[in-house]
């Protein structure tokens, strides 16, 4: 299969955030397991990417042992990178293991929207890999600049408008499922 699946930052140092309540997650923890049930079933490989900031002194510093799969995202992954950067290919040898399996199109999935899954989808489409960017497997939270709060709807349907058409082909995992199964038969 020349499609792998993304789990973006899926991991346990978001906990530790003040921002990250189980109520602004349940949405998205059903998208991204049903994501990453469906690419089991078609046989896709995950490519699992964890960021950290070494010497951060915060959660993302692989000293405080938070840098491992969120619970209930555990799956098996085919390759592992860990980034210092907000891509998942500045840093990593991941553009190269995608090219040695024949890896040309990507989902991405994962944890923040507009952060590192809009940063790593921007980067996969200049490299020349066809993006599906699923939306509804992405998580961020509502953030304030200047007194003025954007929720995560918003932030989402920002990222949505400037990655449609130029970078990614925005996509839900119903769409995903219908397209792939159809393909199989």
């Amino acid at each position: 299969m020349s499609t792998a699946l993304f789990l973006v930052d899926v991991q346990a140092s978001f906990t530790a955030r003040d921002y990250w309540t189980p109520e602004s997650t349940g949405p998205w923890q059903d998208a991204q397991r049903s994501l990453l049930d469906l690419a089991r079933e078609l046989g896709m490989p995950l490519v699992r990417i964890f960021h950290q900031e070494p010497g951060s002194d915060g959660p993302f510093d692989p000293e405080h042992g938070l840098i491992y799969p969120l619970s209930g995202f555990e799956d098996p992954a085919a390759v592992t990178f860990h980034k210092n950067v907000h891509n998942a290919f500045t840093d990593t040898e991941l553009e190269a293991w995608l090219r040695e399996h024949g890896i040309t199109r990507l989902w991405v999935s994962g944890i923040r929207t507009e952060q590192c899954c809009e940063t790593t989808t921007r980067v996969a489409s200049d490299l020349g890999f066809e993006v599906d960017f699923v939306s509804e497997a992405t998580l961020t939270f509502a953030m304030t600049r200047h007194g003025v709060t954007w929720s995560a709807d918003e932030i989402k349907a920002r990222t949505e408008l400037v990655l449609e058409g130029r970078f990614a082909r925005i996509v839900d995992v119903a769409t995903l499922a219908k397209e792939y199964r159809s393909a199989l038969v």
